[in-house]
């Protein structure tokens, strides 16, 4: 063999072995990583069942999600926590990957980034045990009275279409209170500054199992077809694809239905 044929031959094997090393990500174009071989995510930790903090670390269905999704993609799940209005503009401003922090897709949002289903939930009227105000779910009985809701958060917006249905009825007008996170407007309504909560269905669930001598639900679970999901940047199109693909994994080989039955959440949750 000449020495030109030999060099051929070399270039061509030492090639098909680099391609064979490398990621499975990679053979797609890969995203550009806030820190390398880390996947970034921000996190308002205070969410139960999906976020929360429990004896110093972040525990939940969102964190067990994206820990089993960021093995699927050779990545290290790194945590940011925040407040959950400050999630978008961290994200925006390139701190983050991506958003991990059960995010209500709604067109405002989707105005200003992208998202990656992953679970649809509704949601519940919560009030203090015994009902004292009789209020009977979503519906005209909430005029007049206070409701506690997560500042930024879907819930907010539902009570503020409830209060223009109370004045569209000639009814007293619905006062809307906002608070930083979910377990803010629970403390709301057990010390009676708050009527009632508005809380996901999974929310509900985790609250009522631990705290079911304090709060009840009334009336029927509402806009129970409500995707969250991941948020990627605006047009970040290799990220979506990566956290697509790493998705397709874990529901492929049932860690994402074992989540779900670990965190007891109806079988309805799942988009798979």
């Amino acid at each position: 063999m000449s020495k030109k044929a030999f060099l051929r031959r070399y270039a061509a094997v030492s090639l098909a072995a680099i391609c064979l090393s490398a990621p499975l990500f990679s053979q797609a174009a890969a995203p550009a990583l806030i820190s390398k071989g880390h996947l970034t995510y921000g996190t308002a930790a205070t969410f139960m069942p999906f976020e929360f903090t429990k004896d110093g670390k972040l525990s939940g269905f969102d964190i067990d999600l994206i820990t089993a999704l960021s093995e699927k993609l050779a990545l290290t799940p790194e945590p940011m926590s925040m407040e959950f209005k400050g999630l978008i503009p961290a994200l925006q401003g390139k701190r983050l990957d991506i958003i991990n922090s059960a995010m209500y897709i709604n067109p405002t949002r989707s105005e200003q980034v992208d998202f990656v289903p992953y679970l649809k939930i509704g949601s519940r009227v919560i009030v203090a045990k015994g009902n004292p105000e009789k209020i009977t779910g979503r519906d005209l009985s909430l005029c007049g009275k206070n409701i506690a809701v997560t500042l930024g958060g879907i819930e907010e917006s539902q009570a503020r279409a409830d209060n223009q249905k109370c004045l569209d009825a000639k009814k007293p007008a619905l006062t809307v209170l906002t608070f930083p996170a979910a377990t803010d407007s629970a403390v709301a309504v057990a010390q009676k500054r708050a009527d009632a909560e508005f809380l996901s269905t999974p929310g509900a669930v985790a609250l009522l199992s631990e705290k079911g001598d304090t709060f009840e639900a009334v009336g029927a679970e509402f806009e129970a077809d409500t995707h969250i999901g991941f948020a990627v940047r605006k047009g970040d199109t290799e990220m979506k694809s990566l956290l697509e693909k790493g998705l397709q994994d874990v529901v492929k080989d049932g860690t994402y239905q074992k989540i779900i039955s670990k965190w007891q959440f109806p079988a309805s949750v799942s988009i798979f």
